[in-house]
């Protein structure tokens, strides 16, 4: 039975926002926390709230009986803020379907009614002296199909489960009461073929605006460099959303990094009728301009100001970055007159523990992560990314090829595509688009070579400063979209791309997707009964490669643009080359946690300039005394000689954009390696250590910002009594935490382990996978001094105090 509540019994249970009289600046406020979240059911209307029985469009605002009437007792719904991913806490089903297994096995899609439909409801409040403002709800991204009411009168829906959506509510808001806001969220249907999570995943925010301001997404930045200066054109879309006509001044002017004015446009008058929009084109001189690059990724602000009488009533703050590109069939891309080579990876959006749900934190720890791999460039497989992550991409220096759901060029689509070109397009990080992804069904026919072009015109529309690219796993074959697609794009197929760049040497070429080698952090045989790989680069899927394969071909030829490996982290879902009880896929240079395997070496060795000289397998082989041990080594050095417990195995020369092989007869002791690297001498060594003993906590940060979204990510090790990582060490470990903070997730980078992600509280714990572990840690709202511990029983535990201010 459902419970409902006059008008005169209403109980605020949420975060209420105090919005003072004024008609000042724009204000973008958080909606993230203060939600109530309840299962529905895909099928059975009694247990969805009488969704698809009771009658909801015959009358505006007419819900009664349902969760969107604005009085449904909502008191018995989990409180939880957002962003929420509900299928990472779900029970993994050993189902026959190939699209659960390729979305993880997790308990969520068609097949699964009764945990694919969630509700979620959010009270708040509006002070009546606000009722002279405009108000738009904002969705970063909900997973999928969302329908949202508003006092219970419908206000849209969003199909995609990628890009976020933008609704004026001001007509539907009370100021004598509390408001309501009712999303349902229907994830029976998949969009990809990995994990997707589901629920409300990214921000939620209420702007407050005047009836005359900057349209949601309207300012457009870019700059023409001119020598050492650049001429900077900012577009503005203005609107006037009052049933009077508006006057008023545009004011745009530039800062550095640290708010400096350096540049202003003259200012522009504003006459609006009303109801109408406008749209202006400034341009300003940056004397001496700071480029944006990989290494310098400097970011200025451009600040747009609407008055009205001298009295601020919009103003918004874009960061944007200086850059040139050039793409060039013969000599490759070039970024601010050099030429770079792409060295990229594809990769997801989840993370071990949290799903789809990442606090922004985690998008900074990931890129820095590839960043340090030698990575300098992301593609977005397969949808828009959060804007979080697109922000960390300009912070810290990484391209991105930002890509579009699918190849379509219905009014759907058509909108997803330029909705997603409006949000990103101020990115400097972003140095191309991808018009789709694969699409087997028409990318070699006339309909997909009509549907690019089409797509391709909206680009150019939108953002004449870019180009575009299309994902295809085609050989050399130049029919559909490849005829028309700027840059072409090669899944795999790495032997076709010279026939292929032969047979059209006017089109730039880039590997979209190269690799694909899967392997198994720690492992060293082929397990077909837990579903693991060897963790070296020997095997790979029969449409893919190896690294060394496809590596040596881009590096070596300056008409490849370079390349994008498949993928810088596991992710849960596709479990190649097994199935159950395979949940996540070993495609990752690094596991779910960003771990690193021993590719990783491999990628880092000739992608950065670092003093690379890793040993691999582990040297722990007891029973194997006297059989002979395959030893890998990565390095960037020019040769490498080999020792164990001080005997030579001989000295090698290190071949280019390669590795080293030994075979060792293995005996307990030190395997080490001595290289020189233009003289200079380095030195790497594993060694047989003792049984586990103690835990060693390392975390990304100890001081953490008291918002209640910061988050530390805790990498546990665990060490014998010599301080050496035992490599092959698996061990049920479990956290306490005292201090205002909580854990969010936790994970070790095993692709078959069904352990649960999320724990109930006081109760978590996760076992070690080969030496390693990971959990997140996201702080309160308070200054507190918070206490970390991890135990095992039968060796020491460890701790570890992290504070937030």
């Amino acid at each position: 039975m459902h419970l409902y509540k006059t008008s005169q019994q209403i109980l605020l249970a949420v975060l209420l926002f105090f919005l003072t009289q004024s008609t000042n600046a724009q204000k973008k406020i958080s909606f993230d926390e203060g939600w109530k979240f309840h299962f529905g059911h895909a099928t059975d209307p009694s247990k969805d709230f009488k969704y698809g029985v009771a009658n909801i469009f015959s009358k505006t605002g007419g819900a009664f009986e349902t969760a969107i009437d604005p009085g449904f007792v909502d008191s018995g719904w989990t409180n939880l803020n957002l962003p929420h991913d509900w299928a990472v806490s779900l029970p993994f089903d050993h189902s026959q379907n190939l699209d659960v297994e390729s979305h993880g096995f997790k308990k969520v899609g068609g097949l699964y009614p009764e945990t694919s439909i969630g509700w979620y409801r959010k009270h708040f409040k509006i002070a009546k002296a606000d009722s002279g403002n405009r108000f738009q709800l904002q969705f970063d991204g909900i997973f999928r199909n969302a329908r949202i009411w508003v006092n219970g009168i419908y206000t849209g829906n969003n199909l995609s489960g990628y890009l976020g959506v933008n609704y004026d509510i001001t007509d539907f808001i009370n100021y004598e009461k509390e408001n309501v806001i009712v999303v349902r969220v229907d994830a029976t249907q998949y969009e990809g073929w990995f994990y997707e999570g589901a629920g409300i995943y990214r921000h939620v925010w209420l702007k407050q605006l005047n009836n005359l301001h900057i349209a949601n997404d309207g300012i457009f930045v870019s700059a023409n460099v001119k020598g050492k200066d650049a001429i900077v054109s900012v577009e503005t879309s203005i609107e006037n959303k009052g049933f009077k006509g508006a006057n008023g001044i545009l004011l745009t002017y530039l800062t550095d990094r640290n708010g400096n004015k350096i540049a202003s446009a003259a200012p522009q008058n504003l006459i609006l009728s009303s109801r109408s929009d406008l749209r202006i084109k400034q341009n300003l001189t940056l004397s001496n301009a700071h480029l944006w690059d990989l290494n310098d990724p400097y970011l200025y602000r451009v600040v747009s100001e609407i008055k009205v009488a001298d009295q601020l009533i919009d103003k918004q703050t874009n960061k944007f970055g200086v850059r040139t590109l050039r793409f060039d069939a013969k000599e490759g891309f070039f970024l601010n007159g050099k030429h770079v080579k792409i060295l990229g990876t594809n990769n997801h959006q989840d993370h071990a523990g949290i799903g789809s749900a990442l606090p922004d934190a985690m998008q900074y720890y990931r890129i820095d992560l590839l960043k340090k791999m030698g990575s300098n460039a992301y593609r977005t497989s397969h949808n828009a990314p959060t804007p979080e992550l697109l922000d960390a991409c300009d912070s810290i220096g990484m391209l991105v090829l930002d890509e579009q759901r699918l190849l379509n060029s219905s009014n759907e689509y058509m909108d997803q595509f330029e909705r997603l070109i409006k949000r990103d397009r101020n990115h400097p990080s972003i140095f191309m688009w991808s018009i789709g992804n694969e699409e087997g069904w028409i990318q070699t026919t006339s309909i997909g070579k009509r549907i690019a072009q089409t797509l391709l015109a909206k680009q150019l529309e939108l953002d004449p400063t870019r180009t575009s690219t299309y994902a295809a796993d085609l050989p050399n074959f130049f029919k559909g979209v490849n005829e028309v697609i700027p840059v072409r794009g090669f899944n795999y197929r790495h032997m076709n791309v010279a026939d292929y760049h032969r047979d059209h040497p006017n089109q730039p070429v880039m590997g979209t997707e190269m690799g694909s080698t899967v392997t198994t952090r720690g492992i060293y045989e082929k397990d077909s009964i837990r579903a693991y790989v060897p963790d070296q680069d020997i095997t790979a899927p029969w449409w893919a490669s190896r690294a060394e394969e496809w590596w040596k071909l881009a590096a070596t030829n300056n008409y490849w643009i370079g390349g994008f490996v498949w993928t810088g982290f596991d992710y849960r879902g596709e479990p190649t080359p097994y199935r159950w009880p395979n949940v996540n896929s070993h495609f990752g240079i690094m596991d779910v946690c960003g771990f690193p395997k021993n590719i990783y070496y491999y990628y880092q060795s000739w992608w950065t300039d670092k003093d690379v000289l890793h040993i691999s397998p582990h040297w722990n082989w007891k029973g194997k005394e006297g059989r002979p041990i395959d030893v890998w080594v990565n390095s960037n050095a020019d040769n490498v000689e080999l020792f164990l417990n001080g005997k030579s195995f001989g000295k090698k020369e290190m071949p280019r954009n390669s590795h080293l092989q030994w075979s060792v007869n293995y005996e307990a002791g030190k395997l080490e390696a001595v290289a020189y690297k233009k003289g200079k001498r380095l030195t790497s060594s594993v060694e047989t250590t003792n049984e586990a003993s103690n835990i060693l906590i390392e975390s990304s940060k100890t001081i953490l910002q008291a918002d209640g979204k910061d988050v530390s990510v805790i990498n546990i090790s665990i060490l014998d009594n010599a301080g050496r990582e035992v490599p092959d060490a698996n061990r049920l470990i479990e956290f306490s935490l005292t201090g205002d903070a909580k854990i969010i997730g936790v994970g070790n980078g095993d692709p078959s382990s069904h352990e649960a992600d999320i724990c109930a509280e006081g109760k978590w714990k996760r076992s070690s996978f080969n030496g390693k572990c990971q959990v997140i840690i996201q702080s309160g709202k308070s200054n507190s001094t918070i206490h970390f511990e991890a135990s095992s029983n039968g060796i020491s535990k460890a701790s570890l105090e992290l504070n937030s201010h």
